[in-house]
């Protein structure tokens, strides 16, 4: 994981954080009818500093930022920026205040440019024409600045990769001026390089006295770049000190609300460590498949196999996994299921449901859920017509008992099968994703950022479902940034770079070094 660049002492001394308190709360509280998703919240953030905010799915911490960011208003409780109230109504309030928020879930606007996007309040403008020259000069400063550079202010938004993404929100963010960046998961779909260059913002940012609000579930960056960590639990304020006197297993264990379970959970991760002996019988082989971005990519996985893919962001990975399952269209190359001898190129997701294909993808909300549908209603809608229907009448109960037992299966926090998905925590929705594609019963899933914005404890539960369909003989994809994730749960993993594979690496030829270097070989040589 990336740590926080090397400064001068003389920037260093900048980073020193000020006694003074930039954004306070007080009881801060929101009420849903009946239920109180956060409870008499004491918090404040002082000049020059990381402030953490952590605990686990449903714990508080995004209801705390959208109300901090003028999104949604507080029941009860109040908030002083610099001393005086401060009740923002919307985000436009809150932004005119010197407060800027990049969330978990995107905002960008996908049919805009990204010059667009990134102006998109400020766009330069003569008598209401923008002026395009002026927009794409600063669009391209603020994509330099957190290492864009191969991306152009006039592409569409909406053709790019997540990760890509996410950094053009940051980067808008960090082009405007603000006292206080609050950053929700920033780094859950970026690469090693990406973060380090978010970091080096960041303290960027310390030194010019602005303080960031900071939630992450990955409790290394907290450590190397936290000044202070307040730790949320069903709402309530946990406790807040500084991060040099908090372990990381003191905050697993101030998160959970129980003991310490590092020792059972380090043998867990050895007896559940891969590299086991799997089949020989092909799950999948993709040959030559290109797409985009996707440039003549062949691979296999076996059945009960579990394969990685990484890369830097751009490289290709979630455009290759679509182009497999038929989302985006391949120009050439074929997919083989099984032992199947007849290669395929899908048309569509349903050539490739019904091949037995499944895809998890990395935006839940965009294309995994539908948030306004029921928890039964979404874990059925992969399979309504195989499992569910009789006479093309949908059996009611029949969807209630399974969504009861995927439910039960993936530990989904909710307060009943009927509850809309949209009112569940972003790991809570990532389980009902799954469920969706164990109840369709695929021969082969693939995976795409798996584990993006979930906690420690739906993170385990993610890895136990994986490792349970790689017993059953199922054949695994499975895309991620995180090394430590792919290190836990695969047998080979294959790096991508502009495009193409530059490596397959076995168990025995793992390391940080040898990923980033090969992530890296298309950007130096010809691939």
């Amino acid at each position: 994981m990336a740590t926080p660049v090397d400064l001068p002492n003389h920037v260093q001394r900048k980073l020193r954080v000020s006694d003074a308190s930039i954004l306070q709360t007080d009881k801060l509280s929101k009420q849903y009818g009946d239920i109180t998703v956060l409870n008499a919240v004491n918090f404040d953030l002082r000049a020059g500093e990381v402030h953490a905010l952590i605990g686990a799915n449903g714990a508080g911490k995004s209801t705390f930022c959208r109300m901090l960011a003028g999104l949604i208003r507080p029941s009860s409780g109040r908030m002083t920026l610099s001393g005086q109230p401060f009740e923002p109504r919307t985000k436009r309030d809150a932004e005119l205040s010197g407060i800027e928020i990049v969330q978990q879930e995107l905002n960008l606007v996908p049919t805009l440019t990204v010059a667009e996007n990134l102006m998109l309040t400020r766009l330069p403008n003569r008598l209401g024409i923008i002026r395009r020259r002026a927009l794409n000069t600063e669009a391209r400063r603020l994509l330099d600045m957190v290492g864009l550079n191969a991306v152009s202010p006039e592409i569409i938004t909406g053709s790019l990769g997540i990760g890509q993404q996410q950094m053009i929100e940051i980067a808008s963010a960090l082009g405007r001026e603000c006292r206080v960046l609050i950053l929700d998961e920033p780094t859950a779909a970026l690469s090693h390089r990406e973060v380090e260059l978010l970091f080096e913002q960041i303290q960027r940012l310390k030194a010019e006295g602005k303080g960031i609000v900071y939630i992450s579930h990955r409790l290394d960056e907290i450590k190397s770049l936290a000044d202070r960590v307040t730790i949320l639990r069903d709402g309530q304020l946990v406790t807040t000190k500084p991060t040099r006197e908090v372990s990381t297993e003191q905050m697993i264990q101030l998160m959970s609300g129980t003991e310490s379970t590092s020792k059972a959970a380090s043998n867990r991760r050895s007896e559940s460590v891969r590299g086991m002996a799997h089949s020989s019988k092909p799950a999948l082989r993709v040959e030559k498949i290109r797409c985009g971005v996707v440039r003549d990519v062949s691979f296999h996985v076996d059945e009960g196999e579990v394969l990685g893919i990484t890369g830097l962001v751009g490289a290709g990975r979630t455009e290759l996994l679509r182009a497999i399952f038929g989302a985006d269209k391949a120009e050439s190359g074929h997919v083989f299921i099984g032992s199947d001898p007849q290669g395929y190129r899908f048309d569509n997701p349903h050539e490739a449901t019904t091949r037995g294909l499944a895809l998890i993808t990395e935006d839940r909300k965009e294309s995994g859920v539908l948030l306004p549908v029921s928890i039964e209603q979404n874990s059925s809608l992969a399979s309504l017509w195989q499992k569910f229907t009789r006479r093309g009448l949908i059996q009611f109960r029949d969807e209630q008992r399974a969504a009861v037992a995927r439910i039960r299966q993936l530990d989904v926090r909710c307060n009943s099968g009927s509850q809309p998905v949209g009112q569940l925590s972003g790991g809570n929705q990532q389980k009902v994703v799954i469920a969706k594609w164990l109840e369709r019963d695929a021969s082969v899933f693939l995976f795409d950022e798996p584990t993006r914005g979930v906690d420690v404890a739906a993170r385990r539960k993610i890895y136990d479902v994986i490792q349970t369909l790689a017993k059953s003989g199922k054949g695994i994809v499975m895309v991620s940034s995180d090394l430590d994730e792919l290190f836990e749960t695969c047998d080979r993993i294959l790096v991508m770079s502009v495009g193409r594979v530059v490596r397959s690496l076995d168990r025995s030829e793992w390391s940080r070094d040898a990923i980033v270097e090969a992530s890296f070989a298309g950007h130096r040589t010809s691939v």
